[in-house]
């Protein structure tokens, strides 16, 4: 049995789990396979791929090119970049993990904001130059913020808010006043949660119904202060009209965990632009995670190989 565990960035996989235990070959692969034609010729041999979160896309047609592939496994219970239907049409079994810490993308969320609000990155690279303080911070208690969204993250991030004494206000498609109460939050229009937020952060999956929903005319809405942080999905967001704003500065700044196309690309504008936070999409990233997300990897293939497999996505 061939394995291949990919998109391990910071060279961790072998560390957390004990992958000799599945007697088998194992190749790990540090840097990412860039397209369709990459990602097939790369794996054409190999019997099982152990996929990190959505890092590497499986479509149907790459998976109709691996027709040596057996089982797929994604850490966490559910992949938007698998089209696990067609997998199941082809004989691929998909195995998911545990996702144990749900914390973890909160605490990134408030990283984020927190470092935009005090200009962190530009007030440590001064320190580093040798310079001391560039500009005055933001405060938080008393301003607002909004969630867009207010499931498990978002209402985690909305208890960090209050306790710095922010007003916290939510809007989402099925949100309604009084689950909003349960939380301390007070649910608002779309319109209002854009024109009235000074840190607007984004809570939602990426579905059809949240691609883009973050557009031109809702950037255009917020205050010129306002704050846009996304540790979501990068898609829900119109990048083109972000970044058209942020260049313009007719709003005043944004913290980015998550892009449209990741890795990020070298010379994309975002990483120039001294009115934007942004880090490589590591709101998951955390030891905790790690040690699960590998761990249970190394188990659903040892059930695989036993004839009963676990943890299976449909």
């Amino acid at each position: 049995m061939r394995i291949a565990v990919l998109d391990d960035y910071q060279q961790v996989a072998k560390k957390f789990a004990d992958w000799d235990s599945l007697k088998a070959h194992v190749e790990v692969f540090h840097g990412h396979l860039p397209d369709a034609d990459k990602v097939v010729a790369q794996l054409a041999d190999f019997d099982v791929v152990v996929a990190m979160r959505e890092r590497t896309p499986f479509p149907a047609d790459v998976l109709r090119r691996l027709s040596q592939l057996k089982l797929l496994v994604t850490t966490g219970m559910g992949n938007a970049a698998i089209d696990i239907p067609a997998a199941n049409a082809q004989g691929v079994v998909v195995c998911g993990t545990d996702y144990p810490r749900f914390s973890a993308a909160p605490e990134l969320t408030w990283a984020l904001i927190l470092a935009a609000a005090k200009n962190i990155p530009g007030e440590t690279q001064l320190v580093r130059e040798g310079g001391w303080q560039l500009g005055v911070g933001s405060d938080l208690e008393g301003r607002t913020l909004g969630l867009l969204g207010l499931g498990r993250i978002g209402s985690r991030v909305a208890r960090v808010g209050q306790a710095f004494g922010m007003k916290t206000i939510a809007w989402s498609q099925n949100l309604t006043a009084e689950k909003a109460a349960e939380h301390g939050v007070t649910a608002v229009s779309k319109q209002e949660l854009f024109t009235s937020s000074d840190v607007l952060s984004i809570h939602m999956i990426l579905s059809d119904r949240t691609r883009g929903l973050v557009g031109a005319t809702e950037i255009s809405s917020m205050k010129p202060t306002a704050l846009l942080v996304n540790t979501s999905r990068g898609p829900i967001v119109d990048e083109d009209a972000l970044v058209g704003a942020l260049q313009e500065r007719r709003i005043g700044g944004a913290a980015l965990d998550v892009f449209d196309i990741e890795p990020l690309p070298a010379h994309h504008v975002l990483r120039s632009l001294d009115n934007a936070v942004v880090t490589p999409h590591i709101g998951y990233v955390t030891e905790g995670n790690y040690e699960t997300f590998y761990k249970e990897a190394v188990e659903d293939i040892a059930a695989f190989a036993a004839g009963t497999p676990i943890r299976v996505l449909k």
